[in-house]
This record gives C-alpha cells, sequence and structure tokens, in this order.
C-alpha cells in the first residue's frame, strides 16, 4: 500500500514554525529555496504546511546556526547527524523543553473525519492518518512509518475477523499500544481484546480517555526501551520559585489579612517535593509506569498553577516581597558568621 496513503497530523503555518524555531518567515523560505529545507506539504490555496517532523528538523538546524555553524554545511543532514553535532558541542536544541510527542497512528475514515473536527485530539500528538477501512489495510502499509507509540482503530462492529485482523497488528509490533473505537461490538470480542491488553472504547471516542489510552502507549514504548525513571519519561515544567522565594512569600500576608500567600507557598513546596519522589519512582511493568506518569504529570501541573497564583498574589507587592527576601538573606548571612 502506497504509504502517500498516511496524512501527517498536526501541520503548522509558517508564522507558527518561525515562532517555534526563533527564525524569521523570510529566513525560512530562502532556506527552502536554497536548502530544500521547506514544508513537506502545500493547502489547497498553496500556503506551506509544516509536519512534526519538519519542525522538529528545523528547530535543530536553528540551534546549530545560532551556535556558529554553517547552514550550507549541516543542511543536507540527518536528523541523528545533526542531534549528533549539538551534542558534541554542549548545545540544549529549540523545542527541547517541549514534551515528546507521542507517535500514533489512526485509522479508519469516519475515525479520521471525527480527527479533523476535533484537532485537540493530535495538537500534542506526531500522528498520521489513514483514510481506509481495517480490511483494507495490510503489515506493510506501515513500513515507511518511524516506530509508533499507538494504534488507533475505528471498527464498524467487531466480529471474529476483525479481531483477528487487529490481533495481527499487534503481534506484528505495528505499535507499542493498540485501541479500538467500535459502533457495534458484542461483550465476547470486547473481552477478547482486553484480554490481549488491546484498549476498547465506542466510536466517536471520549476525548479524555483517547488521550489518557495514547499517553499509557508512550508509557508502554518508554519502559520496553528500558526507561524506568519517570523524570526522563516525562519532562518537567521548569520551577518557576526558588525555595528561598517561597519562604519570603511565606511570610507575607495579603491586603485582606489572611494566608493565602503562606498557604499557596505551602502547597508549592509540599507538590514540588511529591513531583521529585514521583518522577524517580521504579516500576516493574508498563502498567505501573502508565499511572505513574500520570500522577507525575498531574503533579507538575498543579505545582505549576499554584505558582501562576502565588505569582498574581505578589504582583502588587514586589518591594514588599524583595524587602522580606533581603531580610531573610541578611539573618541566613548573619548566621553563617557567627557559626
Amino acid at each position: 500500500m502506497n504509504a502517500a496513503l498516511f496524512e501527517p497530523r498536526p501541520l503548522y503555518g509558517i508564522g507558527t514554525v518561525a515562532r517555534l524555531t526563533g527564525l524569521k518567515p523570510d529566513t525560512l523560505r530562502v532556506w527552502e529555496r536554497r536548502y530544500g529545507l521547506g514544508a513537506s506539504h502545500k493547502s489547497a490555496t498553496g500556503r506551506r504546511q509544516y509536519t512534526q517532523s519538519d519542525l522538529e528538523h528545523l528547530q535543530l538546524i536553528a540551534s546549530l546556526v545560532c551556535d556558529g555553524a554553517r547552514i550550507g554545511e549541516i543542511a543536507k543532514s540527518e536528523r541523528k547527524t545533526l542531534e549528533m553535532l549539538l551534542k558534541q558541542r554542549g548545545v540544549r536544541g529549540r523545542g527541547a523543553d517541549a514534551a515528546v510527542k507521542p507517535r500514533a497512528v489512526f485509522v479508519g475514515v469516519a475515525l479520521c473525519d471525527w480527527l479533523d473536527k476535533h484537532q485537540g485530539c493530535v495538537s500534542n500528538v506526531n500522528a498520521h492518518l489513514a483514510r481506509t477501512e481495517l480490511s483494507e489495510l495490510s503489515e506493510d502499509a506501515f513500513d515507511a512509518l518511524e516506530e509508533n507509540d499507538v494504534l488507533v482503530v475505528e471498527c464498524g462492529s467487531l466480529g471474529s475477523a476483525q479481531v483477528a485482523k487487529i490481533r495481527q497488528f499487534q503481534q506484528a509490533g505495528v505499535a507499542s499500544r493498540v485501541i479500538v473505537a467500535y459502533r457495534f461490538g458484542n461483550d465476547h470480542w470486547i473481552e477478547e481484546l482486553e484480554k490481549a491488553e488491546i484498549a476498547v472504547m465506542e466510536f466517536p471516542p471520549d476525548s479524555g480517555k483517547l488521550a489518557f489510552e495514547i499517553a499509557r502507549g508512550v508509557a508502554e514504548s518508554s519502559v520496553h526501551a528500558g526507561e524506568t525513571n519517570l523524570g526522563e519519561l516525562m519532562p518537567a515544567k521548569a520551577r518557576q520559585f526558588k525555595a528561598s522565594e517561597l519562604a519570603a512569600a511565606a511570610n507575607l500576608k495579603s491586603a485582606l489579612d489572611c494566608e493565602c500567600p503562606k498557604h499557596i507557598s505551602d502547597l508549592i513546596t509540599a507538590l514540588a517535593n511529591f513531583e521529585e519522589y514521583s518522577s524517580s519512582c521504579s516500576v516493574d511493568n508498563w502498567k505501573d509506569a502508565a499511572v505513574h506518569s500520570c500522577i507525575y504529570a498531574y503533579t507538575g501541573q498543579a505545582r505549576h498553577l499554584m505558582e501562576k497564583a502565588l505569582q498574581a498574589v505578589l504582583e502588587d507587592r514586589g518591594a514588599e516581597f524583595q524587602a522580606e527576601l533581603n531580610r531573610q538573606a541578611l539573618a541566613a548571612g548573619g548566621l553563617r558568621d557567627v557559626g
């Protein structure tokens, strides 16, 4: 089957790519004209549409150019070569702080049409859409794609033929995790799929459940690769406050004479400690990894949101906050002098 069947998602416009690479749109156009570093697709109106792979490739090149590399010398280099050059130079690539994009394939005409109307479901996924029926797809159709974390299959009705085909893809290692969205099916065939550790949900899928199952697929891929440190599985959000700043904020009182700064600071400290703890949890199997990766991600998000709340509390109290920081620094210095 022709690999062109698979449509990449998401697709980025040149303005988004310029922002995420730090390059000007004019620079992107020149690089496309001179070195072939352009968008893989164009819309019906001729607008450039960059795939996730296009974006990541340009981010690597932009990082090397920013570090002094000559664009003409690296423009034709493959991704692995660019990554090796970045590592040798000790340069952190642009976009390196972003979470690793799960790789997913979605199969089914109705499923792909549904995704067209629910773009948020693939906004954080390096996805390929196959607008074809399950029965028309063979194993070798996936050969042109990179290794996938998740295969999501739409199935109008579940029967012996459909289940056998899905199991065939699973056993062939098309993806680390297989998810089936069905319209009609009896308990027997649903149980058969679940026994094979294939996720099953009704079509159209619930967006939240689909996102969760995709996250589990990523966790399984990471565990198979031997990664059991969840801090590596899901990169953390940067801390917005140092421990000393949280301590200073905890000593402030709001204009309403309540304990908001203290309570929020205590919450952030507790969440940060638990976040660090959960990132180092060892896991024995992919199910544990999936659960713990969710705990780690949700804790980091909660900490990030509470830091936003603390920033709002401190917004109009910069002078008072700085004075408290200075007071604590002097106190700490005095204690060191006495020692």
